[in-house]
């Protein structure tokens, strides 16, 4: 009797069992469903109307309605300032590349602490958070609907009774005046739809624009694009979205399952064999793995066309680059189609009307973050925003693939990388304020820049109230405290967590590799254990980073290295010797050695240090980290050295 009683219990439990693994089982298929529903309507856009009378001065005025001048905008406007936010596109909405160039995937910068418990049911913590935060709080998703976001701008703008907006001016030019010996901008020279002349006064410009034209007729200074790396021809590929139609949610959970994708809502990120498609004109257009965006329609947005050889301050080179995006893409699509199973239904829909521009200008402002800076999370005593998106340098306008260099924790971005030095009543904000190329591959993200933003538009009540430039308040301590003090209280979160110090920086390479980083000759990849500093060295590897080096520093390296690996036999796979490296570097330098000279005459003549050498354990059989230190001793010759190696300031 007690044990058919017990085989009934047995039997009993191993049926609740069952059931309760089939009802878990359906549960979490229906989380996952759930997960990916997108539940936003579509909207129309709202019509955008400009100001009916432009005012003859103003507190500020904010060139450039891309996320970053709205931030700034509302900013100055909450603090009381009496703004102009003006616009110099043929734009219809706010939101500039977000929404008009149809970017809609953000680059979210996650804070380093995150939520523990149950961290997938619960919403993320990010950087910064401010007006940002208000803005993007809107959607539910890493992308969005670029009609919604730009209503939601629009709506944000017009609810600041201190803000006018102008749209669609044809020209908007700096005016200019020389106080205590400096260039000082005293407003703006508007040229209207019309075709009529406005002349605008103001106490301070914030330069929004994506190439910060403004602030560069006005006389600051910049370097373009890799110039401050020795390269002086390249800076990285333009994108043109483009839109297909069709999408179902049946059709967006078979994109997740597609291998080595990641999936939301709202995105879908992978699809790596896209760079397959075979390009009509690969020196002007290829392709890299998918970024999708979806609607809150039947349509999607792809960012994954990378356009080569487009001068980003040109207009005619940008037209024909949209020209030959807007060719390719209908073929592309088709591929796709063809490619990919799951999207043969899809249907292309069109280009988005501005180009994605990358890269074009950094500001030389009062400090250039470096990538010393995001490599070892520092902290500045005037931070007014931090980043930590990865360093994404991608394929650059002469075809040079692109990598992800490195993942930081959390780096602080200085108010004084918004001040140009030859400028005063000026501060730059976005992707062109004072990021040297490198670090630039992760402070360009639109929360850094709208961080930045926010800490600018509040920066000028301060300089007004304390009677001084923007310049003397970007050195004093006091003004800045009071900055922070300020951006807290409009809901900026300035805190920073105790980082622990990178492992990398600890070892004794380090700083040759910091310096070969700076120049793409290696990466950490999205884990940071990608350097290989322990890993053996081969000579096939060295010889192609001195051939990397002497492109971009000719004048130094003007050796043509013909036969430099002659008598090596398949030297992918032949250890590097110190001697070995040595007379690669000679051959470049065009230096004429003995055998097994090169080492000595190379110490001799300054361009090897002897301490280097002497960190060598085997100099037979040197490490990777052994050649990122020969890199960084060459570079003492031919890099500033404050590009990767200034002290926290």
């Amino acid at each position: 009797m007690l044990l058919r009683n017990w085989k009934k219990i047995v039997l009993l439990s191993l049926v609740v069992v069952f059931a309760l693994g089939i009802a878990g089982f359906f549960f979490v298929r229906y989380l996952e469903h759930a997960r990916l529903v997108n539940h936003g309507v579509t909207e129309e856009l709202l019509p955008v109307v400009s100001v009916a009378e432009v005012a003859d001065h103003y507190d500020a005025v904010v060139t450039g309605t891309d996320p970053e001048g709205i931030a700034a905008a509302i900013s100055a406007a909450r603090n009381g300032l009496k703004v102009l936010l003006v616009d110099g596109h043929d734009r219809t909405m706010l939101g500039g590349l977000m929404t008009v160039g149809g970017l809609n995937m953000i680059d979210l910068n996650y804070s380093p602490e995150q939520p523990f418990f149950l961290p997938q049911l619960r919403e993320p913590k990010y950087l910064n958070e401010g007006i940002f935060q208000e803005w993007y709080d809107q959607f539910d998703g890493s992308a969005f609907d670029v009609n919604v976001a730009a209503n939601v701008f629009y709506k944000m703008v017009k609810n600041e009774p201190n803000i006018d907006l102008l749209m669609e001016t044809q020209a908007m030019s700096p005016l200019t005046d020389t106080q205590n010996e400096r260039t000082t901008v005293t407003g703006v020279d508007l040229t209207l739809k019309d075709g009529s002349r406005k002349k605008v006064t103001t106490s301070a410009i914030i330069d929004a624009t994506q190439n910060a034209d403004v602030a560069a007729e006005a006389g600051a200074e910049f370097t373009l694009g890799r110039e401050d790396i020795g390269d002086t021809n390249s800076v990285m590929a333009s994108t043109l979205v483009f839109r297909m139609s069709g999408m179902t949610q049946e059709i967006w959970e078979q994109l997740g399952k597609h291998e080595d994708t990641g999936i939301d809502r709202m995105s879908v990120w992978g699809y790596k064999e896209a760079k397959e498609y075979e390009s009509s004109d690969p020196s002007k257009v290829k392709m890299r793995g998918l970024n999708i965006g979806r609607q809150n329609d039947d349509t999607i947005l792809i960012n994954s066309m990378l356009l080569f050889d487009i001068d980003p301050l040109d207009p005619e080179s940008i037209k024909q680059g949209i020209e030959t995006g807007t060719a390719e893409a209908p073929k592309i699509v088709e591929f796709l189609k063809k490619r990919f199973p799951e999207m043969a239904t899809l249907k292309y829909d069109g280009v988005a009307s501005e180009l994605y521009l990358r890269e074009s200008r950094h500001l030389k402002a009062e400090y250039r973050l470096t990538l010393v800076d995001v490599m070892e999370n520092r902290a500045h005593w005037d931070d007014v925003a931090y980043g930590s998106y990865p360093v994404d340098i991608q394929s650059t306008s002469d075809g040079r693939i692109g990598t992800v260099l490195m993942k930081p924790s959390q780096y602080g971005v200085p108010f004084r990388t918004l001040v140009p030095r030859t400028v005063d009543g000026l501060l730059v904000v976005g992707r062109s304020a004072g990021f040297d190329t490198v670090p630039h591959g992760s402070a360009r993200t639109i929360p850094v820049g709208m961080g930045t933003g926010e800490a600018a538009g509040a920066a000028l009540k301060l300089a007004l109230n304390a009677d001084m430039t923007l310049r003397e308040l970007s050195g004093s301590e006091e003004q800045i405290t009071a900055l922070k003090k300020q951006l807290r209280k409009q809901g900026m979160n300035l805190s920073r967590p105790n980082l622990p110090e990178p492992e990398y920086t600890q070892h004794k390479d380090y700083a040759g590799m910091l310096v070969s980083a700076n120049m793409y000759l290696t990466s950490g990849g999205y884990e940071n254990d990608g350097w290989g500093l322990d890993g053996e060295a081969n000579v096939q590897r060295f010889f192609n980073a001195v051939r990397v080096i002497r492109s971009l520093h000719p004048d130094f390296f003007p050796g043509e290295m013909q036969g430099a690996l002659a008598g090596i036999a398949d030297p992918a796979t032949q250890q590097l010797s110190l001697e070995t490296a040595s007379g690669l570097i000679a051959s470049a330098l065009d230096l004429p050695v003995e055998t097994g000279k090169a080492t000595e005459l190379l110490v001799a003549d300054g361009w090897l240090q002897q301490d280097t050498l002497n960190r060598i354990a085997d100099q037979e059989k040197l490490t990777n980290g052994d050649y990122y230190s020969l890199v960084g001793d060459l570079s003492r010759h031919f890099l500033p050295a404050d590009t990767v190696e200034h002290p926290a300031q």
